[in-house]
């Protein structure tokens, strides 16, 4: 393990070039019961990782990463170039996201969850992946939600677990979703319902 009294980095850690570590700063941090160093974790170039962040062992993050100030990454998820994390948001465990994820601050995803390419989570997010949460077999159901390439999450929406939004669809401020929504459309309210295509809204024709 290496440290200069304010960032740790630990055995088997990859930072490619030209990246930017904050103070205070740990990667490689080994989940519970797993030895230092005996995941590998790797970070591709040009990243910067702002003060007081937290990455766990096991992650493979390409290009350009991000991340705002106390991001927490838990281990083994996959993730793209390009990809940026807000600050105080959680990442937890085996979770798999595409390249140009934008994830604003103080969000959550919990494990099992995708994130295809180009998908944009707004502030105070939260995913959900325990249908029943303490029941007999809640760990061994749990399942995070999809997010396909190119859907938008609003600010402060809550996503049940399993549940698909789909390619290019849009999330209103604050909805609950509770079942899949189809591509290209635009959801609102709790629990959410379609009001329109995303196609009809001025700022985005011609995307």
């Amino acid at each position: 393990m290496m440290g200069d009294g304010q960032r740790v980095i630990y055995p088997n850690v990859t930072i490619g070039e030209d990246s930017v570590i904050g103070p205070y700063v740990v990667i490689g941090e080994p989940p519970r019961g797993v030895a230092p160093g005996a995941l590998p974790t790797v970070i591709g170039p040009a990243a910067v990782i702002r003060s007081h962040t937290v990455i766990y062992a096991g992650n493979v993050i390409g290009a350009r990463f991000q991340t705002g100030h106390a991001a927490l990454i838990r281990e083994q998820n996959q993730i793209g170039d390009d990809v940026s994390i807000g600050s105080h948001s959680i990442i937890e465990h085996h979770v798999t996201m595409g390249a140009r994820v934008r994830i604003h601050s103080n969000v959550f995803i919990p494990e099992f969850s995708l994130l295809e390419d180009d998908a944009w989570i707004g502030p105070c997010v939260t995913f959900t992946n325990a249908r029943y949460p303490q029941a007999r077999d809640t760990k061994r159901t749990l399942s995070g939600p999809r997010i396909l390439a190119g859907a938008r999450i609003g600010a402060n929406a809550t996503l049940l677990p399993g549940v698909t939004i789909g390619r290019g669809a849009l999330v209103g401020a604050g909805a609950v979703v509770v079942r899949d929504v189809p591509d290209g459309v635009v959801v609102v309210g709790n629990p959410a319902v379609i009001i329109k295509r995303v196609e009809d809204i001025a700022a985005y024709q011609g995307e």
